[in-house]
């Protein structure tokens, strides 16, 4: 640390770092500089100290370089999926706390792999989870924990676009990794897991399709060129609690269907529900559902709104106008300093990897994926 603030390393200055992670970074001055910038393109790498660089940052071609760097305290691992578990464990190693972008890893054992390097080097390891941050998921936290919902045995996990297919994201990955899945599901599931307080799987059935994959009319990220898209367009699974709870995970960059539902979840308990509803180009807005004074009664809360922290209870820590990744940051680095634990802890991220690759595995031997 320097003056008190974490010295920050990005291995990675693509669309993510620059749309979320430095633009966040750059409004806690008070918590960290941005002191060391990795990147394969130069340019790219050079464009971004410049910006938003501290006065002695310094780029690095190779991340081992970064990782070397004993002024360095913090890694924000924005890299291809196919990194983040070599790059994440080799930082924790170099003894660095670590941000991983998400989906955690592209395997279950790597993402384990990942959880056991932060416990070895007794280092804060965090997901890129943000959408936990959100004014609207925050508003149903509280009320799941104020116990408005009761027992939540029933959800649903929407990740769901009637079009909207990233045309940068096509290729699958060595391991046959990638699509919206990985890339939007992983959100969905890792929200409704957070709500339902629920992180032991019993089971997961899944099915994946490639059925859209030659109809680029009507995206909005634009077309793709014949055989381009190979990843699955949509993917969908079930499962199944060691508690008896079910989840319906629905998951789709195009799909014949009349909403966007994305980064959205539905709860049934047993007092009441909730479920959020927007997606794509649509606004966030949240229903609670009950019975009062005899009838069915909704609840429905929209507007900008305002963001808290949570930190496990309900107690106001700081109010502003709602900012997901810039709170996810703030929380990250405040958790290192105060020593105590971010929102999202890799073991529970290490499930929701579980999970979707069990939906992949269970799509491709026709089978129920059953845990241990």
């Amino acid at each position: 640390m320097k003056n008190g603030t974490l010295r920050v390393g990005l291995v990675g200055c693509g669309a993510i770092a620059q749309t979320k992670h430095l633009p966040s970074l750059a409004k806690l001055p008070h918590l960290c500089e941005i002191a060391g910038f990795c990147d394969a393109d130069a340019a790219r790498r050079e464009s971004s100290r410049a910006k938003y660089g501290c006065a002695d940052a310094r780029t690095y071609a190779e991340y081992q370089d970064l990782l070397a760097d004993p002024s360095i305290d913090v890694v924000h691992v924005l890299t291809p999926n196919a990194y983040h578990a070599s790059v994440t464990v080799a930082a924790l190693d170099a003894g660095k706390h670590v941000l991983c972008e998400k989906p955690m890893a592209e395997t279950s054992a790597d993402a384990w792999r990942m959880v056991e390097a932060a416990r070895r080097n007794k280092r804060k390891l965090t997901i890129g989870y943000q959408t936990r941050f959100r004014d609207d998921v925050v508003a149903l936290r509280r009320a799941v924990d104020s116990g408005l919902l009761g027992e939540i045995y029933y959800a649903r996990a929407h990740a769901v676009r009637r079009r909207g297919v990233p045309t940068w994201l096509l290729r699958p990955s060595a391991t046959g990794f990638g699509g919206p899945l990985v890339d939007i599901g992983t959100h969905a599931l890792d929200l409704t897991l957070w709500m339902m307080g629920n992180y032991e799987p019993a089971s997961v059935t899944g099915s994946v399709f490639w059925k859209l994959n030659d109809q680029p009319e009507g995206n909005p990220f634009g077309e793709w060129a014949p055989g381009q898209y190979q990843v699955e367009d949509s993917a969908f699974g079930f499962v199944k609690m060691k508690n008896g709870a079910t989840v319906s995970l629905e998951t789709s960059w195009a799909l014949n269907t009349t909403e966007n539902q994305e980064a959205s979840t539905t709860l049934c308990g047993t007092k009441g529900g909730a479920e959020i509803r927007g997606g794509l180009a649509t606004p966030y807005r949240l229903v609670l559902n009950r019975v009062a004074h005899g009838m069915l009664v909704e609840e429905t809360i929209t507007g900008a709104g305002k963001y808290t922290e949570y930190t496990g209870n309900i107690e106001t820590l700081a109010e502003v106008m709602a900012d997901p990744g810039l709170h996810e940051a703030e929380q990250w680095l405040r958790a290192i300093l105060e020593d105590r634990d971010p929102s999202v802890l890799p073991e529970q991220a290490y499930v929701v990897t579980r999970i979707l690759e069990a939906v992949y595995e269970s799509h491709r031997t026709g089978k129920t994926v059953a845990f241990a």
